[in-house]
């Protein structure tokens, strides 16, 4: 799905009458297929722009496109639709305690179910062997029938990233998917997220703190910063002078500072780390 975001700006629903937008003037355009990370200190809009993109929240100015469609140009019944071929992974993924891990995988096909099919699988789950695909890829394919409350926060956090795996959405929006991840899992996490959104040809959005991995999973980079862009760069124009200057006075946020940058060939994941030149 291609996304184009003209002066975009979105404020946070929560927040006070006379607080400034938490997104503002953002202007993108993301190719159907394509993969972009979103990195940037705290409150610098990352999910108030999924949020956007998810048609969860209602711009407070400029214009989103959604492949040919304005989303708040449309019926209601219309906009429901195409809020079917969108998944919006929170950081805390919405799995109920008592509900078993095939079920909550499965959950992510419940915008292509009807409502019998999708009640009736909460007692004969629709499709097991696409749950334990998804879930191997995951490396959480023993607990497929296990219930959510014995899992561990960063086995949820898998979980609710295997949902993508079984959707039929093209635009795939992820916010923070390894903050409950130790470092080799998030590496094992995040390649399996991107691997999988290339293989179906789904556009991939993903917030991440981890800049080390964003960067090295991730041809394209737009940094935030106070609910603007910093910068639309490659991977391999991101120097560590960028992020220190994109963080500030967050700098303590700034996890996985790069040594070296990553070198890209389109389509095909990073190759051989070039040496650093910064700009």
């Amino acid at each position: 799905m291609q996304l184009t975001l003209t002066d975009l700006a979105g404020r946070h629903p929560a927040a006070a009458a006379d607080a400034p937008a938490a997104l503002r003037g953002l202007s993108l355009q993301v190719a159907a297929g394509e993969q972009v990370a979103i990195i940037g200190p705290s409150g610098a809009g990352k999910t108030t722009l999924l949020q956007l993109l998810a048609c969860a929240l209602q711009p407070s100015g400029g214009s989103l496109r959604l492949g040919d469609a304005d989303p708040w140009g449309l019926s209601h019944a219309q906009r429901q639709r195409l809020r079917g071929s969108l998944l919006l992974a929170p950081q805390v993924p919405p799995l109920p305690p008592r509900q078993r891990v095939v079920t909550a995988v499965l959950a992510g096909r419940l915008a292509e179910m009807s409502l019998w099919t999708s009640l009736r699988s909460l007692f004969y789950p629709v499709d097991i062997p696409a749950a334990a695909d998804a879930l191997e890829r995951f490396d959480l394919a023993e607990k497929l029938f296990d219930r959510v409350d014995r899992l561990s926060g960063g086995e949820r956090q898998r979980v609710g990233l295997a949902r993508t795996l079984v959707s039929g959405a093209s635009l795939w929006l992820v916010d923070e998917p390894l903050s409950a991840l130790d470092p080799t899992r998030s590496r094992q996490a995040i390649a399996t997220l991107t691997q999988g959104a290339r293989e179906r040809g789904a556009t991939l959005v993903a917030t991440l703190h981890q800049v080390d991995v964003a960067l090295a999973h991730f041809p394209r980079i737009v940094g935030l910063r106070g609910g603007e862009c910093a910068f639309d760069l490659t991977a391999a124009e991101v120097t560590p002078q960028r992020l220190q200057a994109l963080y500030g006075e967050h700098l303590h946020e700034l996890q996985g500072l790069p040594q070296q940058p990553v070198d890209w060939v389109a389509n095909d994941g990073p190759r051989a780390a070039v040496p650093l030149t910064c700009r």
